[in-house]
This record gives structure tokens, C-alpha cells and sequence, in this order.
């Protein structure tokens, strides 16, 4: 049986995923910073086939050491690891750069852009013993080089995660590591993480013009996240560029805006 670890998988895409690797038959290593949490999850998904592994490990995807647990963890349980996901993240409160303290910027840089380095690190450290496997990191806002006011930390966080992932699959390749490296784009999602900041933490309240935009091009996990593991379980090359949200569909949208009305943010 093959299996995957998602960090930050309590909740949102991550959990979506899971839930879809659960149902193409492969073991699943939850990950979560909130202890409680991924234990509801790691229920939530036993429900959803009793057939399969489920496997909860709570622990900081931002710390090599966590990070390294959560490895050992997985390897112990499971026997190896065929596909591991750094998927954690938190937004940032919609202000400009001078706005935000010293510890929401470091919270923003350890979690979005550290926690993919070094649960890169840990990954590779750990398949380089099996000899296979494969890395995928999230892209997000930035990542193709878009700005916008309230999101200069979280996009610079995503643009180097892009270089970043771009380079260990150079890396990967050049040392003849048999590991393929990768980027899951997965645009615009309608989760806790649009309207929360820095891990709940704080609420962001969107500009109507956001909500507009966000009502055109998002989508819920789910669908993005069937869209993702497909391609993921049947992708054999390194580099790949996973991406949902293209530049021809977002232009669709667009174009179709006006017979697809839609409102995410509608209040019940």
C-alpha cells in the first residue's frame, strides 16, 4: 500500500486530498499543528472508508524537528513514504507591509516559505533511502508574480516557494535522485484560510471588490482537490507544474461572469 503525508491536512484542501488518496486505496499521514483538530479529521476520514490507514500525527510543519517526527512517524507506521505534500499555510491580515508586526511577518515566512524548505528537506532526506518518491509544494497568491495591496508578505512568501521547488527539482534531477519534485497550484479556494489570518488568529474582512473577484475564480476544495490528486497519482515527470486555475480558464470566467453568478460570501 502506498502512502502520502499532507501537512496541514486537519482541515481545508488538505483534508480534501486526503480524503481522495484514502479512496484510490493509499495510507494517509494527516498533519496538523492543532492536536484536537487533526484528530477529528483523522475520524472524519476513518468514516469515510474503514478499509484504508489513517494515520494523525499533530505536530508544527514550520519545525525541522516536528518535521522529522512527523517522517519517522509515517515510516514507522507505514513502511515508507510515496508522495509527501507541504500543503500548510496561513494568510495575512489585508495590510500593507508596514502595518504588520515583527511576529506576524515571521509567522508568515515560517510557516508559507520555511515549512515547504524544510519539509522538502525532511522528505528528501527520507526517500533518498527508498531511492523514490515524490515532493509537491503549494503554490499560491504571488506565485506568478501578482500583487496585490494586503498580500505582499503571503506573495512573497509563494514567489519563493516557486523558485525554491523549481530549484530542488534542478537539484533532484542533477543528482540523479530518482525523487520527483513538484508545484500544486490550485487557485483561488473558498476556505477558513480566505477570511482568517495567521492560523485563525484574525479575520480578514475582504474588500467587495476581492469578494467579487474571489466569487469569479474560486472554488471549493473538494473540486479543486479531485482535480489535483488525479494528475498527482498519474504524473511521472519531474518539474511538473500542477495547475488548475489556468490562465485560458480564468479568462473564461471572466468572459462568462455575468450568466454564472455566484456568491461565496452570501450570508445564510
Amino acid at each position: 500500500m502506498k502512502t502520502v503525508v499532507i501537512t496541514g491536512s486537519g482541515r481545508g484542501l488538505g483534508l480534501e486530498m486526503a480524503k481522495l488518496f484514502l479512496q484510490n486505496g493509499w495510507a494517509v499521514v494527516l498533519n496538523d499543528i492543532n492536536a484536537q483538530r487533526v484528530e477529528e479529521a483523522k475520524s472524519e476520514l476513518e468514516a469515510v472508508s474503514a478499509a484504508y490507514k489513517v494515520y494523525a500525527f499533530a505536530g508544527n510543519a514550520a519545525s525541522y524537528t516536528d518535521l522529522k517526527a512527523l517522517a519517522q512517524y509515517a515510516v514507522e507506521s507505514c513502511g515508507q513514504i510515496d508522495i509527501w505534500i507541504n500543503n500548510a499555510g496561513v494568510n495575512q491580515p489585508m495590510e500593507p507591509i508596514w502595518m504588520l508586526s515583527e511576529q506576524e511577518i515571521s509567522t508568515l515566512v515560517d510557516v508559507d516559505l520555511k515549512g515547504a524548505v524544510l519539509g522538502s528537506k525532511v522528505a528528501m532526506e527520507t526517500m533518498l533511502a527508498m531511492k523514490q518518491g515524490a515532493i509537491y509544494n503549494l503554490e499560491g497568491y504571488g506565485s506568478n508574480d501578482a500583487m496585490m495591496l494586503g498580500l505582499n508578505m503571503y506573495g512573497t512568501t509563494k514567489r519563493a516557494v516557486t523558485h525554491f521547488t523549481q530549484a530542488l527539482a534542478k537539484e533532484s534531477e542533477e543528482k540523479q535522485t530518482g525523487i520527483l519534485v513538484g508545484r500544486l497550484s490550485p487557485g483561488i479556494m473558498i476556505t477558513d484560510f480566505t477570511v482568517k489570518a495567521l492560523g485563525d488568529q484574525e479575520a480578514i474582512d475582504l474588500p467587495e471588490k476581492t469578494k467579487k473577484v474571489y466569487n469569479i475564480l474560486g472554488d471549493y476544495p473538494d473540486v479543486v482537490a479531485a482535480f489535483l490528486v488525479k494528475e498527482m497519482l498519474a504524473n511521472t515527470k519531474n518539474n511538473a507544474h500542477i495547475e488548475w486555475l489556468t490562465g485560458g480558464k480564468a479568462a473564461w470566467r471572466f468572459m462568462t461572469a455575468a450568466f454564472n453568478k455566484r456568491d461565496f460570501f452570501k450570508k445564510a
